[in-house]
């Protein structure tokens, strides 16, 4: 099965899933369970599997086959190139293919000079005025080509220019490009382009991230500490013929090693291997080469041998486009795209599966809390009323002071429910600050400060290792915050548990020692900068800033992330703790309006028992049903093959 297939798959199941919690929304609403509490838990499952992206990064070299790679897999259908892939240099600039639905087919271009200006890759991402437009139509493949074409545009500058903008370092002349007779430098025109088009694939999700070579993306660090780290897979292209060149190991051991910690799908190509076929020798002997080329670069790379995978994407490409399947299957393209379906869908979807399930399993136990509330009050409601049977005029009365008694007791006791949420609200908002923007620019003050300095950054590498260890502390002491308040709400919510009746139960915390394991990655991604080879690159002040910027970036991500885990935390607390109130209140409500009628009417109270006892009833179907729905949404990741997942 190809990897447009098995993706097709996870699409279906990901719409299919979307459904059912659609449904579940409606059911909760109609049963009057959609409880704030619950509508958040809804919304984030519904987020997750609605945004869930999954970005495959190609990497490598100039003149590998990259773009060609890209075109074989996931273009071959328009039956010609989309993506640049001509001899020499093509994807110039960082390339993002992927799809919004609120933004019309289009090319988006962000000029290379913005380089010298202090805004992140992200900050200029929301400056859309700031990119230069090129509209798609994305039914004209000629028309599509020529317009991504564009991505391979350059521009030809002065060695000062080329400096300013990362591409020249007299202290490095190795790493320089070579000068034109005219005393000019070759630069991309483009610093990223992002391509928006309803390509199948990229509708269900699926973003491809073209990079261009070393020089480009060492000048870029925004691109390998932040959106690297981010792609779900990492495909590294070689050439079958040269192996492992100095610049293949290069961007390997700098950008891409780090990423298997991160426990990202790693596959290495070696392309063009229809050079290698050779007519002076037997295709034994060309297979013998081959497998020999695959065993040299997994040593090198130091990787099992079966992630390094032997295709031609020109050889595959033109067989897709001419329907040539003895030449498909010469390509071993189909071998690549069912490595890649495996290693990278099998991976999403089980950590979605296990996103999803825990979700589920909170939003089950948090709906079935109402529900064993309300059944409890109709038991407690039952055996009130059996309890009048035979009984005359004044003791119904007294039951009813009685019951309006509980409730003006009820209501006094809002004071002590009400320092259970000050003494929650106030150790919150200091596990806020902790995690706070504010809090984070102050960590990383005094690198930023060095970074700054002019020349070789004495003692940068010092400065970074003490701004990750007080991220680290700070991480840990919110660690601690969050355990504290948690055994604050469970000794609280057993409290109002014991003196009201209540079923509360603190709801799971936030794992923060996850964002320091997501610390110690962003750290070691970066070192590479920090060393001996990098001082000289470290010592221009663009650079240097570019770095900065970049680190900032990808720490605001992990520390918004784990705000918004704190916040869903909190949310859940005081909503299951409001749900519960209001349930009492309704409890008290419906207890005087039972008595009243008893009261009123002779034959009321048999009338009302045997309303109650229908609610029962009605309750004990709902609870199954909520059930059968919730396992229902749990089994679909696992349970049912993607394959039987209506479109």
């Amino acid at each position: 099965m190809s990897f447009n297939q098995d993706f097709d798959q996870h699409g279906a199941w990901r719409r299919q899933f979307a459904l059912r919690l659609r449904l579940l929304s409606e059911w909760l609403t109609d049963h009057d369970l959609m409880e704030a509490g619950v509508r958040d838990r809804l919304e984030q499952l519904h987020a997750q599997v609605k945004n869930d992206k999954i970005m495959v990064a190609f990497v490598a070299e100039f003149s590998r086959g990259k773009s060609e790679l890209i075109n074989a897999v996931f273009f071959a259908g328009y039956g010609r190139r989309i993506m640049p892939a001509s001899a020499g240099r093509t994807t110039m600039c960082p390339t993002e293919l992927g799809y919004d639905a609120e933004v019309p087919p289009c090319l988006r271009l962000l000029p290379i000079e913005t380089r010298l200006q202090p805004q992140s890759l992200l900050d200029w991402r929301n400056a859309s005025d700031k990119w230069e437009r090129v509209n798609l139509d994305v039914n004209d493949p000629t028309q599509l080509a020529k317009a991504i074409q564009k991505v391979a545009e350059v521009r030809r500058v002065s060695k000062a220019e080329a400096a300013a903008l990362g591409f020249w370092d007299e202290e490095v002349p190795d790493d320089n490009p070579l000068v034109g007779s005219d005393g000019l430098i070759e630069v991309p025109k483009w610093r990223h382009a992002l391509i928006n088009m309803a390509h199948p694939l990229l509708k269900q999700g699926l973003v491809i991230l073209d990079t261009p070579g070393l020089n480009a993306i060492g000048a870029e660090p925004e691109l390998t500490v932040s959106l690297l780290p981010q792609a779900h897979a990492v495909v590294f292209i070689l050439a079958a013929d040269t192996g492992v060149t100095k610049s293949d190991l290069t961007i390997w051991r700098q950008h891409l090693s780090v990423l298997g910690e991160r426990k990202a799908s790693r596959l290495v190509v070696l392309n063009k291997i229809d050079t290698m076929w050779d007519a002076l020798s037997s295709p034994e002997q060309v297979q013998l080469q081959i497998a020999s080329q695959r065993t040299d670069a997994a040593d090198i790379l130091g990787i099992p041998p079966q992630q390094v995978l032997a295709v031609s994407a020109q050889k595959g490409l033109l067989a897709k486009v001419h329907g040539d399947d003895k030449l498909l299957a010469a390509s071993n393209l189909m071998e690549f795209e069912t490595s890649l379906g495996i290693d990278l869908l099998g991976q999403r979807r089980k950590i979605l599966s296990a996103v999803v399930a825990s979700g589920i399993q909170s939003l089950r136990q948090e709906t079935g809390r109402l529900v064993h509330t309300r059944a409890r009050d109709l038991v407690e409601q039952v055996q009130e009323l059996e309890g009048l049977r035979g009984k005359n005029a004044g003791v119904i009365k007294q039951m009813r002071l009685r019951i309006e008694q509980e409730q003006a007791d009820f209501d006094a006791s809002g004071a002590k429910i009400q320092a259970v949420r000050s003494v929650h609200l106030r150790l919150l908002k200091d596990l806020f600050a902790l995690l706070s923007s504010t809090q984070l620019k102050t960590e990383v003050s005094e690198l930023a400060r060095v970074l700054k300095q002019p020349g070789i950054k004495l003692g940068v590498k010092r400065a970074y290792g003490r701004t990750f260890e007080r991220l680290r502390t700070d991480l840990a002491q919110a660690h601690k915050l969050a355990s504290d308040i948690q055994s604050m709400l469970e000794g609280s919510f057993k409290g109002l548990n014991a003196e009201y009746g209540f079923s509360l139960q603190a709801p799971t915390p936030p794992q923060l020692d996850h964002y320091t394991r997501e610390l110690d990655l962003i750290e070691k991604s970066h070192l590479q900068y920090l060393s001996l080879g990098n001082a000289l690159r470290l010592a221009q002040p663009e650079f240097a800033e570019r770095l900065a910027r970049a680190l900032m970036s990808r720490l605001r991500g992990v520390y918004d992330t784990a705000v918004n885990e704190v916040e869903l935390w909190n949310k859940s607390a005081a909503a299951q703790l409001d749900a519960q109130l209001r349930e009492r209140r309704r409890n008290f409500s419906r207890r005087i309006e039972a008595v009243s009628r008893i009261q009123q009417a002779a034959g009321g109270l048999d009338e009302r028992i045997r309303e109650l006892e229908s609610q029962q009833a009605e309750l004990q179907l709902v609870d199954a049903k909520l059930s059968e729905l919730t396992d229902h949404l749990q089994a679909v990741p696992e349970e049912q093959p993607a394959s039987a997942v209506p479109a």
